[in-house]
């Protein structure tokens, strides 16, 4: 499906040395404590983990940067052999030693700069120690959109960032970084909320340059699936310290801490669909870690000495360390067990039907068509999925049925009555029935309201909660999104992505839907929580009768949660049918091209099998 694995070009000399690293708040508690790596020239280092684990704290650090009420305690840095402090003092090493990819470049990059103005600035601050007049006169924009894979013409480098698309702009991000040269580049979560088509693009082209260039990365992020396509190695942190690190190959294949095998049985995957095995609990806070192994609360192997002692970082193999007393009793990534198939329902009756909807964007000039001639239906208890690249207009179809957008034809029925096209001409039990999770929290949320009062509305509006009852219901939602009851009293700005995803799923729950459009409601999710979510709402489905229309670039989602998979190309459906089938056996050239774009731990895992299975055989002398 996906592109073979390549070995990376061999390296020599360290590109990055990072020694006892130790992050606190101003009070004292530690975020990361004890985080040693190393990068070889030209190596890619997976740093993953679940929100809280310390990695967005780390990756920062090697560029000197800690956020207000955070201070670097202790630690030593050297990048391409120079010793640097991780302080202010590094800002001038900032994009021409080190630089770094922010995971959303909308907000990144200056909506004021055009694109050559963005690159030639970051050139101008910090080029001039290694590159003449000269050269930056030749077109470091054009170089750099070359780079990368887009156009080196004059009229794409005259482009503001409005006016490209997400993957261009994650592009243009990646430009920027390397416009100096640095020795090392960190990226943090680069591809979230990316369709998976532009997703492999970008992997590719951060491949390309790890071989051709020999540029050192470390990639921080949440999915495995990626990390297995991209890193040489991986580091897996958890409450702020390294728990086991060590070739991507060995960990992915052979985890031995308990916790990357956690992660590892809560992927879902398109390509061999396993039966999610959600952590229990939730990852310690700050200011919350016990004094022994901070993984025992949910650790399935702890003893009493694991909650006394903290387990050293111990070496158990080649370059793989491990920080855990009973590693050897971990069970193999193979004693997963494949999902069970769905028990197929009684036929049902449509709960929601859409029929021929044609839907526009329009502006002074011109008029779009987002969705054109798309009809299907979602029975009662039944999930339906939206696949498709950016623009094909999934996001479109859901704000249309959740009355956010204006129906230009077509009909929406719900129970058979047909929908008024503006949420407004809804009435107050139409709005309750049909709830809509959209893919950004952070412009869903009021960021005037609390947690708890974000989610109490909905509850005390549309289904008239009051008194006791209603914070005995926030309550409940936030135990089963996984949040813990010390957030309530939390705004969405003191809240990590992840976290504010999970508190608009319990808003949305909040007022017991008949019908939920989830709109990428998983992309910004560890995925252990999103195993939690996605049971949950299989189980919802189960008990109540709760329906899905489930929109996602992720297949291996949609091979845990949905029945029936709508593909979708320029606003059409090009292909329907069992989720199953599609993805086992599809037929158009477009979801064939979907389906070998998207990442998979299994076919990972299969490659490094038959990998060894042949050297095996070459190295077995003939009789």
């Amino acid at each position: 499906m996906s592109a073979p694995l390549r070995p990376a070009p061999t390296r020599n000399e360290t590109a990055l040395s990072l020694a006892g690293l130790d992050v606190r708040l101003l009070d004292g508690d530690p975020i990361v404590e004890q985080v040693d790596v190393t990068l070889a020239a030209g190596e890619i280092l997976g740093l993953v983990g679940e929100s809280g684990s310390g990695k967005t704290t780390t990756a920062l650090s090697l560029l000197g940067y800690s956020p207000d009420g955070v201070e670097i305690n202790g630690g030593s840095l050297a990048v391409a052999g120079v010793e640097l402090r991780m302080d202010d003092s590094m800002r001038a090493s900032r994009g021409s030693v080190i630089s770094y990819v922010p995971q959303d470049p909308s907000r990144a990059l200056n909506p004021s700069l055009r694109i050559a103005e963005a690159i030639e600035d970051i050139f101008a601050a910090h080029g001039d120690a290694h590159a003449t007049g000269e050269r930056r006169a030749i077109g470091v924009a054009a170089r750099m959109l070359d780079t990368v894979g887009l156009p080196a013409t004059p009229a794409f480098a005259r482009r503001f960032p409005h006016q490209l698309s997400g993957g261009q702009q994650q592009r243009v991000s990646i430009a920027v970084a390397l416009a100096c040269d640095p020795a090392v580049v960190v990226l943090d979560e680069p591809t979230t909320g990316l369709d998976v088509v532009t997703q492999a693009r970008i992997l590719s082209e951060l491949l390309r340059l790890r071989d051709e260039q020999r540029i050192s990365m470390v990639y921080v992020t949440h999915d495995l699936a990626v990390v297995a396509r991209i890193a040489d190695r991986i580091a897996v942190m958890y409450a702020g310290r390294i728990v086991e690190q060590g070739r991507a190959e060995t960990v992915l294949r052979h985890p031995r801490h308990p916790y990357t095998r956690g992660l590892l049985a809560s992927i879902p995957d398109h390509v061999r669909p396993r039966a999610l095995e959600p952590m229990p609990g939730i990852a310690v806070g700050v200011g919350e870690r016990p004094t022994g192994c901070a993984f025992a609360p949910r650790c399935p192997q702890r003893t009493e000495r694991c909650e006394q002692e903290l387990p050293p970082l111990d070496a158990i193999g080649e370059r793989h360390e491990v920080r855990c007393f009973h590693w050897q009793q971990t069970p193999p990534v193979k004693a997963i067990p494949l999902a069970a198939l769905r028990r197929r329902r009684r036929p049902q009756e449509p709960l929601l039907r859409v029929e021929r909807l044609h839907a526009e964007h329009r502006s002074r000039s011109e008029t779009f068509v987002a969705a054109h001639d798309v009809s299907f239906a979602v029975a009662r208890g039944a999930c339906v999925a939206l696949v498709g690249e950016s623009g094909s207009g999934k996001t479109t179809i859901a704000r249309a049925i959740a009355g956010l957008h204006p129906v230009a034809g077509g009909r929406i029925l719900l129970d058979e009555q047909e929908l008024p096209s503006l949420i407004r001409r809804r009435s107050t039990d139409q709005r309750r029935r049909v709830q809509l999770v959209s893919q950004n929290p952070a412009d869903a949320l009021n960021p005037r309201h609390t947690v708890r009062d974000t989610i109490g509305r909905p509850a005390r509006v549309l289904r008239g909660l009051d008194g006791r009852a209603l914070p005995a219901e926030v309550d409940r939602l936030l135990e089963c999104v996984r949040l813990p009851a010390r957030l309530a009293s939390r705004y969405p700005r003191e809240l990590s992505g992840g976290e504010r995803q999970r508190v608009a799923i319990a808003r949305a729950l909040a007022a017991d839907p008949e019908l939920m459009l989830c709109d990428e409601i998983t992309s910004a999710l560890d995925v252990s929580v999103q195993a939690a979510v996605l049971k949950l709402l299989n189980d919802l489905r189960d008990d109540l009768g709760l329906s899905l229309l489930f929109i996602t670039h992720d297949l291996g989602v949609v091979a845990s949660v949905a029945d029936e998979l709508l593909v979708l190309e320029n606003g059409a459906v090009c292909e329907r049918g069992p989720t199953a089938t599609v993805l086992s056996a599809p037929e158009h050239p477009y979801t064939q091209r979907l389906l070998q774009a998207a990442p998979s731990v299994a076919e990972a895992i299969d490659a490094w099998d038959a990998r060894e299975a042949v050297a095996a055989t070459r190295e077995t002398p003939a009789r």
